[in-house]
Parts: C-alpha cells; sequence; structure tokens
C-alpha cells in the first residue's frame, strides 16, 4: 500500500499541534510498575488500572514483593482489571522471571521483554519508549484502528501494523505518533461514533471520504 508522504505529513502536523505534550497515562515509580501495569492494562482502561495498581503496588512495589506474594492475595486486587486468573499468573511470573533472568532490573531490549511471561510487542514496546527513550510504535486498539481509518495502513494484525507504519512514519516520532493515536482516539476518532464533523483529520481520512 502507497500513501503520499503529504498527507503523512499533515497527519502528523495536525496530531503534534493538536497534542504538544503526550505521556503515558499508566501510573508508576519503576519500571517494573510500568511493565506491570502494562500487562494490566489488556483489554482494561488505564483510569481502572490506575486505581488498581495504587493498591497493588503499595502492597508489592517491587519484583522481589509481587514474586513472592500468593496468587490468592494478588487476584482479588487485580479483579477489576478483568481477565484476573490469567493476569495474575502473569504479573507474578513475570516478577518472578525478571528477579532469575535479569536481577530484578527491566531489560531493555525488546527480544528479552518479550520473553518474560505475559509480555507481548506491545507492552515490550511501551517500556521502551516510556522508559527507555527507544523510539517504538505501540500498536493498542486506538493506533490499530486510526490508522486503518486515516489509510496508514491496510493491515489488521497488530504486529503487521506495528511494522508497516515503522516504515512509512519517521522514526524519530514513532513513540509520540502511538500516544498521539490514543489521544486522538479518546478525544475525537470513538470506536463506534466517531466526531468526523469536528475531525481535524477529516479531509485526508479513507474512512470518512469513502462514506460520503
Amino acid at each position: 500500500m502507497t500513501i503520499s508522504k503529504p498527507k503523512i505529513t499533515q497527519i502528523l502536523r495536525v496530531l503534534k499541534a493538536r497534542y504538544p505534550v503526550v505521556e503515558t497515562q499508566l501510573t508508576h515509580k519503576s519500571p517494573f510498575q510500568l511493565l506491570t501495569a502494562t500487562i494490566l492494562s489488556a483489554q482494561c482502561t488505564d483510569n481502572q488500572v490506575n486505581k488498581v495498581t495504587k493498591n497493588l503496588f503499595t502492597k508489592y512495589p517491587e519484583p522481589e514483593d509481587l514474586a513472592a506474594a500468593p496468587l490468592k492475595d494478588i487476584k482479588p486486587i487485580i479483579f477489576s482489571t478483568g481477565f484476573y486468573n490469567n493476569k495474575a499468573k502473569n504479573i507474578k511470573a513475570c516478577a518472578s522471571a525478571l528477579l532469575k533472568e535479569f536481577d530484578g532490573v527491566v531489560p531493555s531490549d525488546i527480544e528479552k521483554l518479550i520473553k518474560l511471561p505475559g509480555v507481548g510487542r506491545k507492552t515490550a514496546n511501551v517500556v521502551l519508549s516510556t522508559i527507555f527513550n527507544i523510539p517504538a510504535i505501540v500498536v493498542d486498539t486506538h493506533v490499530l484502528r486510526i490508522s486503518n481509518r486515516l489509510g496508514l495502513t491496510l493491515q489488521k494484525d497488530p504486529v503487521k501494523v506495528e511494522f508497516d507504519l515503522m516504515t512509512k512514519l519517521p522514526k524519530a516520532l514513532w513513540s509520540d505518533f502511538s500516544l498521539w493515536m490514543i489521544y486522538f482516539g479518546r478525544e475525537i476518532c470513538d470506536a463506534k461514533k466517531p466526531n468526523c464533523p469536528e475531525c481535524p483529520l477529516a479531509n485526508v481520512c479513507d474512512s470518512y471520504i469513502g462514506a460520503q
């Protein structure tokens, strides 16, 4: 799929102007806490995760604390994030693996990160971009949906979307682009009811133009 450079430039210019300062909405005080919070964020809002981790990190602030915690004590705390059985197992196992493989230090290498329990490319890229300032495209539901609507990609698989966008966007803007999409998805480009009349990108949006 080809997309014109002027169109890409316009999209990036509009988003940067609209959201000049962007950062992850997941509350954390360490790389380990961000990693854990991101695992919990699957199929859950950042706001809900933050409510849960406030209690979770008070009790288990470090990898050794969470690794030693019984699952029966973790599950009630994270219950409201959904899929709590698997998530409890994953965050406990992830903490244990960090201690065993990396002396409790979150690695800055994606290949090492994705070998940790519960960590896929999306979670790994959040950590890389937020903690280590390594350019990375985080493909969450907002990035996937809006990139398709704008015509930036035709791919549907998150990993394929990530690699497709990497070939089209300036590397220096990869991390910001992901956050711009999240902000924009929450404000304008809703999954069910996008606010197209107020959208500053309507004139370059394949989905909107195709519906006219």
